[in-house]
């Protein structure tokens, strides 16, 4: 199979390949490492493969043979090594599949290796120390967005068709929005996070994935959601498949415009034109948009202080935990700046403190979810800026401590957090460019508690709509008649 035939197709399209017989999994294997050695040296997606180690029986499931991707964090694939973007982590190994693993693995999947992430996944920029900073396909000089970089990066430039992420403040939709694609952050509980754990970041923290294109996050989540044994909470079941609803149309929907983030921090012109281009199209297609206020439910002091206790909390249990099983020392030789500093200032909070911060998670959650009962959507730019340029991210916060880190982190990425907090399923859609870079823009549309559904339908729509699956970067693995082997 030639590279640019094996990118010309979703991760369905090419799991039908697999399922006629017309090409095999190890073929495409064959071309997805192939792609990897045509693009990832640009790009610093990859930080390790590995040879297929999964024979899937073809046609078993709609994504049966895909080569495929997981980041490396949050998901362990017995006997590699997980290392959570760290210095301290180094040589980290899995000694069991986790259960979202095991369900990748079920899905036919066929993991090929694991992709770039900032340090403990705390940034929405991907540069840690120990791999150095992941590329944007678009434009080489700029950020592929974070904490899931890596896996955008690599999607993005064909490398697979999609990847895991997760997002604990933005990490699937802002990396979406960097780089072209579609992001989907599911409702908390929709996915078990176990067995290691039960929540990371106390339910702020979800898994999902990276795709070109609608449904093959649709099926994906299709094959993965579902609760576990001791999963703490879960989202109710689906009333029909993912891959179902992309198919329905989404009826007349109420959208709330909001292109104002709740920290008041100014927002690119280019920015705010692909957010009202989209809701524009929205009322070309017959649904309902006005501009709206959503209430937070505190001030957004109170919201950034509650989540910089909530997150430097977990990061001292983590990096504790690490150093201890490692036995390497906390400091500059094994941990970046930032995070030492977060890491200082989590283990001065109280457990009052870590309690009240809680209780905002509450109070977030309850405000957003009454918005949610008067309107079907929101709809926001996903960033406020284009990515920027590598090396510039934390311009700014070179000084800050854990809380000013953290309030640095949600400067940049203003419009996702709370959708985290609330728990609340959200997506970035790649609607918008800029015309001065020709970087893409995404727009993001949330949606309230379980209602996937909903945002899959209006994403189908929108794909039909507006299709982007045309669109390629700078750095794309399609570009070559090179044989994939």
């Amino acid at each position: 199979m030639e590279l640019y035939e094996y990118t010309q197709y979703d991760a369905v399209g090419l799991a039908r390949l697999v399922a006629r017989g017309e090409v095999t999994a190890a073929e495409l294997a064959g071309a997805a490492g192939a792609a990897m050695a045509a693009v990832n040296p640009r790009l610093n997606a990859v930080v390790e493969s590995w040879p297929a180690e999964d024979d899937p029986v073809p046609g078993s499931t709609p994504l049966a043979g895909v080569p495929f991707l997981i980041k490396d964090l949050a998901v362990s694939m017995r006997g590699k090594r997980v290392e959570l973007g760290s210095r301290l982590a180094v040589g980290n190994v899995a000694r069991q599949d986790s259960f979202l693993m095991r369900r990748f693995r079920r899905a036919g999947l066929v993991t090929l290796g694991r992709t770039a992430t900032p340090e403990f996944a705390y940034s929405t920029t991907t540069e840690p120390v120990l791999h150095g900073p992941t590329r944007n396909p678009w434009d080489p000089a700029r950020s592929a967005g974070g904490s899931s970089g890596g896996s955008a990066a690599a999607v993005a430039a064909g490398i697979t068709p999609l990847a895991h992420a997760t997002d604990a403040a933005g990490s699937i939709r802002v990396p979406a929005a960097a780089t072209g694609l579609f992001g989907l952050k599911p409702t908390r509980g929709r996915v078990s996070l176990g067995p290691d754990a039960d929540e990371v970041f106390n339910g702020l923290a979800v898994h999902g994935a990276l795709s070109r294109s609608v449904r093959d996050s649709a099926v994906l989540l299709d094959l993965v959601q579902g609760p576990e044994a001791g999963d703490p909470y879960f989202a109710e079941r689906p009333r029909r498949p993912y891959a179902e609803e992309i198919t329905r149309e989404p009826g007349r929907l109420r959208v709330g415009l909001l292109t104002t983030p709740w920290s008041g921090r100014a927002v690119e012109p280019a920015v705010v034109r692909a957010a009202v281009a989209a809701a524009g199209l929205l009322e070309s297609l017959g649904h309902r948009v006005d501009v709206t206020a959503v209430d937070l439910g505190v001030s957004w002091e109170e919201f950034v202080l509650a989540n910089a206790r909530l997150w430097s909390v977990n990061l001292v249990a983590w990096i504790d935990g690490l150093a201890g099983a490692s036995g390497r020392p906390v400091d500059d030789t094994t941990v970046e700046p930032e995070m030492l500093a977060s890491y200082a200032w989590g283990r001065g909070v109280s457990g009052t403190e870590f309690v009240e911060a809680l209780d905002v998670r509450n109070r977030v959650a309850r405000a957003i979810g009454a918005h949610f009962a008067a309107g079907d959507l929101v709809l926001t730019p996903t960033l406020p800026e284009v990515p920027v340029l590598l090396g510039t991210y934390a311009r700014g916060a070179e000084d800050a401590d854990g809380r000013g880190w953290l309030e640095h982190l949600f400067h940049r990425s203003p419009f996702t957090a709370a959708f985290n907090v609330a728990g609340t399923p959200a997506m970035s859609v790649p609607l918008g460019s800029d015309p001065a870079t020709g970087m893409p823009v995404g727009v993001q549309f949330a949606a309230g508690y379980g209602r996937e559904d909903t945002l899959f339908r209006l994403a189908a729509q929108l794909e039909q709509a507006a299709p982007w699956a045309g669109r390629r970067p700078a750095v794309w693995a399609g570009a070559t008649r090179r044989r994939s082997g």
